[in-house]
């Protein structure tokens, strides 16, 4: 007669631990990461948080009083260059720049003290070593070449501060800094085009020194325009009201955007 095999219980209980073990370690293997990840710091949030203060008029970022700062820094020396450019510019263009350059920036020299003393920040009240040595080549050229130079260098200079007001006004938490950079909007888009209105632009320049200054993610080629049929036309999601039943509204008038006035008129040379 066989006998049946013998049962070692201290084996059975050894397999069963193995697998509570392995699914112990499993799980922990799945919580930690979520764990380490919310406790640690690093993150772009972390990061914001832990460089803003709370004001006032709201939490205020390292990205704000660096946007503060530019705001000061430019009326320092677009400030002198556009009273440079009414005395040596050789074309009514260049010479309407450099007036547009002294209206804003006292404009925006006055709004910019304004708000800093409301957030305790201070400002600087000399230009920084690349904007003196734009001052620099500006004061060494003449004639013709100093109104290319001019609109240029200022083209240049715009088209950086551009990107960094509109990054400003679509983040900032502070109520005082988004009115600034409404300010420094309107400003600057004005000075841009006025310092087109030259014709001295280098378009090509102002292309390569803004891809330079970003570094944008590879992606595939589109592919080359073709033929295409028009599209129908956008219809809207619910018609409008019958002419019979309601007056048709008046059409709105568009919107305007100027230059605020400066805050004070420049004083006539010899004043």
């Amino acid at each position: 007669m066989r006998s049946r095999p013998r049962v070692n219980g201290r084996g059975i209980f050894s397999g069963t631990g193995l697998i509570i073990t392995g699914l112990t370690a499993t799980l922990l293997a799945m919580v930690f990461p979520i764990w380490s990840y919310a406790d640690r710091s690093g993150t772009g949030l972390d990061v914001l948080n832990a460089e803003t203060v709370s004001t006032g008029y709201g939490p205020l970022s390292a990205l704000d009083r660096d946007f503060i700062t530019k705001v000061r820094l430019a009326g320092l020396w677009e400030l002198p260059a556009g009273e440079q450019a009414q005395q040596k510019g050789t074309t009514p263009a260049v010479v309407t720049a450099g007036r547009h350059l002294i209206e804003g920036h006292t404009f925006l020299d006055e709004r910019v003290r304004d708000v800093a003393a409301k957030l305790s920040l201070a400002l600087p009240n000399e230009p920084t070593e690349q904007q003196q040595e734009w001052l620099d080549t500006l004061s060494a050229a003449q004639s013709v070449e100093y109104d290319r130079q001019f609109a240029n260098i200022l083209r240049l200079a715009h088209g950086k501060v551009f990107s960094v007001v509109a990054q400003v006004r679509a983040s900032t938490r502070n109520s005082l800094v988004r009115k600034l950079a409404d300010d420094a909007n309107t400003t600057v888009l004005d000075h841009i085009t006025v310092l087109e209105a030259t014709g001295y632009v280098d378009y090509d320049a102002v292309a390569r020194d803004m891809v330079a200054d970003s570094t944008p993610p590879l992606t595939p080629s589109p592919a080359p325009p073709g033929p295409a049929e028009d599209p129908a036309p956008a219809v809207p999601m619910s018609p409008p009201p019958s002419p019979s039943l309601s007056p048709s509204p008046s059409p709105s008038p568009s919107p305007k955007y100027t230059l605020p006035p400066a805050a004070t008129s420049p004083r006539p040379q010899g004043s």
